[in-house]
């Protein structure tokens, strides 16, 4: 996926987030609780996307190769509306729990905007600090393109039935688990040491599968891999992406082998 074909999903999932908190808040009533996101509101899930969102346009325009300090409030650009910033989620502190006024839908809705404008200026080959190996503008887009899609999934489930995702743009995202997300997230957390096994995804929608094999602290990727495997799970290309970001559980899947194994996913490779 090209960065402007993924620079258009990422707008299209940003306007559907919008859609989707504004009617989960309901004019304003109490900010109801995101149940995919356990412990989080609908102001916690639009304050935390707003704060990604403005705190990566900051190292964009400003082409950063270390990372600034999150705790610098002016990266945010808030509101001085002090009932914004009191629904503005701290992620040490409670969940805000009380009507979420519109002035913070208001400030997500620009952050993404912003970082969508940055995003198509720069291209995908500026330098720029990142977590990963990869430190260039168009691993940021990647990166949120995900991120912004999930979690229009979480907004649109308080109060329906989520859309799934484009099958094009769900593709690239489970790629994009196995070959940053999967070594990052051991790494981050502690994992144990693989001992041989062995998973295959299948997509259904298409012809893609991801075969990956682990080997103490080593995983190797095999796409397409045609080779014996303790399990597999196959299903739709947004299925596979919802099972991975523990949105959708194993039985959304067509599991084959040791089921039990599918389960010790999320031990080998530790949510984020």
């Amino acid at each position: 996926m090209d960065h402007l074909t993924r620079l258009g999903v990422f707008r299209s999932e940003a306007e559907a987030f919008d859609k989707a908190v504004r009617r989960a808040a309901d004019g304003g009533r109490e900010a109801p609780p995101v149940s995919s996101c356990p412990g989080w509101s609908v102001a916690d899930l639009v304050g935390h996307l707003g704060s990604v969102q403005r705190y990566l346009t900051h190292i964009l325009r400003e082409r950063h190769t270390e990372p600034p300090d999150p705790a610098n409030l002016a990266l945010y650009a808030l509101p001085e509306d002090p009932a914004v910033r009191a629904a503005w989620p701290r992620h040490d502190a409670t969940p805000h729990r009380g009507p979420v006024p519109e002035e913070l839908f208001d400030w997500s809705s620009a952050a993404a905007r912003q970082l969508a404008e940055v995003l198509r200026e720069l291209g995908p080959d500026v330098p720029v600090w990142s977590w990963s190996a990869e430190r260039t503008s168009g691993f940021w887009l990647r990166v949120q393109t995900i991120e912004q899609a999930v979690h229009r999934w979480d907004a649109e489930s308080v109060t329906g039935t989520p859309a799934p995702f484009d099958p094009a743009f769900a593709t690239d995202a489970v790629a994009q688990t196995f070959e940053v997300m999967v070594p990052a997230r051991r790494g981050w957390k502690p994992a144990p040491a693989g001992t041989g096994e062995r998973y295959r995804f299948r997509r259904t929608d298409g012809p893609e599968s991801w075969t990956l094999e682990f080997n103490g602290g080593a995983v190797r990727l095999e796409p397409d891999g045609a080779g014996p495997v303790s399990v597999e799970a196959a299903g739709t290309a947004s299925n596979l992406t919802l099972f991975l970001w523990q949105r959708l559980p194993a039985t959304s899947l067509d599991v084959t082998g040791d089921s039990a194994l599918l389960e010790h996913w999320f031990t080998l490779v530790p949510p984020a």
